[in-house]
């Protein structure tokens, strides 16, 4: 494939990446980019498709002076175009000549195959399935069970309970090898890593111990080797069902030493709890 000068930018979370002397885009990446478009931007490139189609018939039909009956100007070759190409047909124009019934043949046939696509993009817009999860503004660092402890809170933003829920968490920072500087990845062990049920809330844990990549290191050591976390999510929609992932990553700006998350549940009763979601990014210094 050519190869394009131009900067492709891509992001992930905090970074950005610039791709230069990259494959340029194919014709396969229009679908993924037009899904990836916000619904205000989709719906003016549909209107923009939409007007542009009628335009480029519109001057066909004027071209094609007295093919369509009854027209005596562009706007009348205009609107009996977006006629003919929803199949509205109200009768007032209609084409009057071989050369206006070919291209009004053409224009129903790209109505059909365009109203097809459109179908079938705003079908998959509204079916494919997103994860609403939100992690922890901050990672914390404290004692947890006598050991000190990296703890991120992670919930889900839903209002029914997901399943087979997934954590990791993964450690990347500069090292110094022999062959010179490096960027260095460590999965960090959690405390646990999998929940059947995720209605609600929950704290990750990774246990700082002699094992951990972060054993001995303090907030200086991690901005001196510009430590990042990267944390992620995957588990089941129970309403599709379909799997969906999430996912967020920290500098270590983010890691607070010395706090940790603030309590957010409250007993009702045996079977009941609140959360309160309005404290989730809270922290406290420990005692």
């Amino acid at each position: 494939m050519k190869k394009t000068s131009t900067p492709i930018t891509v992001r992930s979370g905090h970074l950005e990446f610039q791709k230069i002397n990259a494959d340029e885009r194919d014709l396969r990446d229009i679908y993924h980019w037009m899904l990836r478009l916000t619904w205000p931007q989709f719906a003016a490139l549909i209107l923009t498709i939409y007007v542009a189609i009628n335009l480029v018939f519109s001057v066909f039909y004027y071209l094609g002076a007295g093919c369509i009956a009854g027209a005596e100007s562009f706007s009348d070759d205009f609107f009996f175009s977006v006629e003919t190409l929803a199949t509205v047909g109200y009768g007032h124009f209609y084409p009057d000549s071989l050369y206006g019934h070919t291209v009004a043949t053409v224009e129903i046939m790209t109505g059909m195959f365009g109203l097809a696509v459109i179908t079938g993009l705003i079908f998959v817009r509204f079916s494919r399935p997103t994860a609403r999860m939100v992690f922890s503004h901050t990672l914390v660092v404290a004692p947890f069970d006598g050991q000190s402890a990296l703890m991120m809170r992670v919930a889900n933003l839903r209002h029914q309970a997901m399943a087979e829920a997934e954590f990791r968490m993964m450690l990347v920072r500069n090292e110094i090898v022999k062959e010179g500087e490096i960027r260095r990845f460590y999965t960090l062990p959690l405390q646990f890593d999998r929940l059947i049920t995720f209605p609600v809330a929950v704290t990750v844990r990774h246990i700082i111990d002699e094992k951990s990549p972060l054993y001995g290191l303090r907030l200086e050591d991690l901005e001196k080797s510009d430590t990042r976390i990267l944390a992620s999510i995957v588990c089941i929609d129970t309403v599709i069902p379909a799997p969906v992932q999430s996912q967020w990553d920290y500098t270590w700006r983010d890691i607070r030493y010395g706090h940790r998350f603030v309590e957010i549940y409250a007993d009702i009763d045996d079977n009941r709890f609140t959360v309160d979601y309005g404290r989730l990014h809270e922290t406290e210094k420990v005692p």
